[in-house]
């Protein structure tokens, strides 16, 4: 089957495209920005920090120029670079706008013209892959459309109107995750940098999207859970959890040199438990503080790595054993997992924390709530804590002080674990999901879909 992806933003949403090209299935692949060898060059010398993130956007397994290796026919590469540097200009416009209306006493305003540019700019780029999927006309026999959340509406509807079938990747749980950060601010008044406020416009846009969808993906049983309670049929759901690719040779120099590992955690070389992340409500920031305060004057310490977005008072209410370092970029944050010792993500909600197997796959046992995707397995490579709960974070560190050899014992297990989130098995899933379409289409009658359709609308 010949599928047609649809992305806009981060470079790691290519691991979907990079699935599809490595089963020979990926036909034409449209983003919003594709950094070109000259785009590529040029970041290397101009300071701005936009542009040098944007160059990223580029991977050199879906270059147009190389063929797949399951087949010869070409990946299509289809990008709207100058368009796009103006989205993004006039994203960080509308972020502007919102920190100045919050520095002048409107925060609420200006956090919803945030999202409302999320809003234009998905808006835009759907319109712009709906006009060329209408110049260029696919044959609707055998494809599929794959597109994310918010950024698909516009070439949802073109590909219905012409019986294309449609899958659209939800990456958050939408309302119910939004409730879960109000709560928080309202437990804990004042930490937060500014109230979360999300226009309705918002949420509709992507429930119109669920509506055109056959398939909805998400990463986590979490957010499967979450879109049921919105209304979204369990069936129309599926589980697809992300992936990490490790090098071979960085694999085997890990495993050797985990096999060697003996922790003893003392005054001088305490136990360094990292957060790498936003440093925000949702991700429970606020519990690992409570925990950190717990315990004082044991043998451990806490590095937060991340871009922070809980207020000044917060930050000074965080005791002598944590540090915040702020924002990383990817090399920082790789040398953060290499020089800790167990990884921690209290979070309240995420569609799925990738985070967890980047640091599984420095050997790093993991820390965290079902409130994200089912990686860690309770005691063997990490712990699960319930959320919330301050006093069991602090339980599980202890635990980990208390036992060396289980430290030892996790982080070769933890090692081992991240090994079954690859692109190979992401590429086995979506094919998968794309042979259970295909028998759903083939038990319809064509009257039959047309009502399904209308009914979904």
């Amino acid at each position: 089957m010949n599928w047609i992806c649809s992305q806009i933003g981060a470079r790691e949403h290519y691991a979907v495209a990079r699935a599809l090209h490595r089963t020979g299935r990926l036909g034409t692949l449209y983003t919003d920005f594709w950094a070109e060898p000259v785009v590529r060059g040029a970041a290397r010398w101009i300071p701005a920090g936009r542009l040098r993130s944007m160059a990223g956007r580029y991977h050199q397994e879906l270059d147009g120029s190389r063929r797949s290796e399951a087949r010869s026919q070409r990946a299509e590469i289809v990008s709207w670079n100058w368009r796009a540097l103006a989205w993004e200009a006039r994203l960080r416009g509308r972020a502007d706008d919102r920190r100045r209306r919050t520095e002048g006493g409107t925060p609420n305003s200006g956090f919803n013209n945030h999202y409302r540019g999320f809003i234009e700019v998905g808006r835009r780029f759907a319109c712009a892959v709906r006009d060329r999927l209408n110049r260029d006309n696919p044959s609707v026999q055998d494809t599929l459309f794959f597109g994310y959340d918010t950024g698909a509406l516009e070439a949802l509807e073109w590909c219905r109107e012409h019986g294309i079938p449609c899958i659209v990747d939800q990456m958050d749980p939408n309302r119910v995750e939004v409730k879960v950060v109000q709560a928080e601010e309202k437990i804990w008044p004042g930490w937060a940098a500014r109230a979360t406020e999300v226009p309705e416009e918002y949420f509709q846009r992507r429930e119109e999207e669920w509506k055109l969808a056959d398939r909805i993906v998400v990463n986590s049983r979490w957010s499967a859970e979450a879109l049921v309670k919105q209304g979204v049929p369990a069936e129309k759901l599926a589980v697809v959890p992300l992936c990490y690719e490790v090098g071979r040779q960085n694999a085997e120099g890990r495993e050797q040199k985990l096999s060697t590992f003996n922790f003893q955690p003392s005054t001088e070389k305490p136990l360094r438990v990292l957060f790498l992340g936003q440093v925000i409500l949702r991700k429970g920031i606020q519990y690992l503080v409570e925990a950190a305060k717990l315990l004082l004057g044991e043998p451990v310490c806490f590095d937060v790595v991340g871009p922070v977005g809980i207020s000044d008072e917060a930050l000074r209410s965080a005791p002598a054993n944590m540090t915040f370092h702020g924002r990383a970029n990817r090399d920082e944050a790789m040398a953060w997992y290499e020089r800790s010792d167990v990884f921690v993500l209290p979070t309240l909600s995420d569609g799925f924390a990738i985070t967890q197997i980047e640091a599984m796959a420095h050997g790093l046992p993991v820390i965290v709530t079902p409130n994200c995707g089912e990686v860690v397995s309770d005691g063997l490579d990490g712990f699960l804590v319930p959320a919330r709960d301050a006093v069991a974070l602090a339980e599980v560190i202890r635990r980990l002080l208390a036992g060396p050899e289980l430290m030892n014992s996790q982080r070769i297990a933890a090692l081992k674990k991240s090994r079954q989130f690859t692109l190979e098995r992401l590429g086995e899933r979506l094919v998968a999901l794309e042979q259970g379409l295909k028998t759903e289409t083939s038990t319809q009658k064509p009257e039959a879909g047309r009502r399904n359709i209308q009914d979904r609308q």
